[in-house]
């Protein structure tokens, strides 16, 4: 196995597949890189078992061949060469010679047939969509997911598919974002599965912002996506979500509109002087008036007034400053809608120009 190639098309799959590469590693093969050289096509694919990333690129000249390499060696050798330098790497008595102007290594392999390769079954359902539409759907619901939650499908996002939409869902208990695109879909049975956090972190860093399409394939146990020649296979979370839609409220009669950015920088300012631990802040509603307060058990506090459109009764709610500022970055377009129902119900939070996204956050005790 040889290939010759620049630093940048060598570079360019290794990013997307070294980041799926842990650390620490109790198998050693998992510390590698799969490498396979087919005609002048290089395939590098990193795994840690649950997920499966593989890129590829096209190589100046070369002679088929596999193997595995250290996944941060050769990351860490390729980020420190020159731009536009010129690879020549070579596959000798078990060892990987890279060799690039003045300078040369050779780096430890371990054989190909060692290496974890994630076994998808065959796929239930196949979508086909713009890998823009994909990001958004995946941007707007991600950052509300659990990270170490005892219920593990909250560790991970709904991925839902009719005939007539997709929608994705991610919750921690406390807030809830879901999205929804409409999409014509010839499917009968609806689709759900759970993908784990991990898998959707990954899957964010594959596809692009363009209009070039990603294929989704789902099956039993599996996610697998290809864009542009890589691909990305996931396995599900094995459980049951939860029905959402019955946290979502309904009849709110407290709605407020404002300015997305007066209120997040309100809060921002604010949330400095916040309580570390919960994180909690004030809002007061009054004709015409938000009222965001916050202070911390060293006795010091901060407050801000931002001018909204409220024409109802006063109302005194508490809130994590953090899924707030979440909420208002995820939102797109320049006004937002809250809608309350009482001190101790959760708010619903939507913008006015975003037909698309849905959030809920819960009331904290003041």
């Amino acid at each position: 196995m040889k290939f010759v190639t620049t630093r940048e098309s060598l570079l360019k799959p290794l990013q997307l597949v070294y980041g799926v590469v842990e650390r620490r590693q109790t198998l050693p093969i998992l510390s590698n890189l799969l490498l396979v050289m087919d005609k002048d096509q290089l395939s590098l694919t990193g795994s840690d078992k649950e997920v499966e990333i593989t890129g590829r690129s096209t190589m100046d000249s070369g002679e088929s061949g596999e193997t595995t390499v250290p996944a941060r060696k050769l990351m860490e050798i390729c980020r420190n060469l020159p731009e536009g330098a010129k690879i020549e790497a070579r596959l000798e008595d078990n060892r990987m010679s890279l060799s690039s102007g003045r300078f040369s290594s050779h780096l430890a392999t371990l054989p190909a047939t060692e290496f974890p390769s994630v076994e998808m079954e065959s796929g239930n359902a196949s979508v086909s969509i713009e890998a823009n539409r994909l990001r958004n759907l995946l941007e707007q619901t991600s950052f509300a997911m659990a990270q170490q939650d005892v219920r593990y499908f909250f560790n991970g996002m709904l991925l839902e598919v009719t005939a007539e939409r997709l929608r994705t869902v991610a919750t921690n208990g406390q807030r809830l974002a879901m999205c929804t695109l409409d999409f014509t879909f010839d499917q009968s049975q609806e689709q759900r599965i759970i993908i784990p956090r991990k898998g959707v972190f990954e899957l964010q860093r594959l596809i692009g912002d363009g209009d070039e399409m990603v294929q989704l394939t789902l099956s039993s146990n599996h996610l697998r996506a290809t864009a542009d020649g890589s691909s990305v296979i996931t396995k599900l979370v094995d459980g049951v979500y939860p029905d959402y839609e019955r946290a979502i409220p309904t009849g709110g009669k407290n709605v407020f509109l404002g300015d997305r950015l007066e209120i997040r920088e309100a809060l921002s300012r604010t949330a400095i002087l916040s309580n570390e631990m919960y994180r909690n802040v004030r809002l007061t509603l009054s004709e015409g008036n938000l009222h965001v307060q916050a202070n911390n058990p060293q006795q010091e506090e901060a407050e801000e007034s931002v001018a909204v459109e409220y024409e109802g009764d006063p109302l005194e709610i508490g809130f994590n400053v953090e899924y707030l500022l979440d909420v208002l970055e995820a939102v797109s377009g320049e006004k937002v809608r809250f809608t309350l129902s009482d001190a101790n119900g959760a708010a619903l939070v939507e913008g006015l120009e975003d037909n698309e996204s849905v959030y809920v956050i819960s009331p904290m005790m003041l």
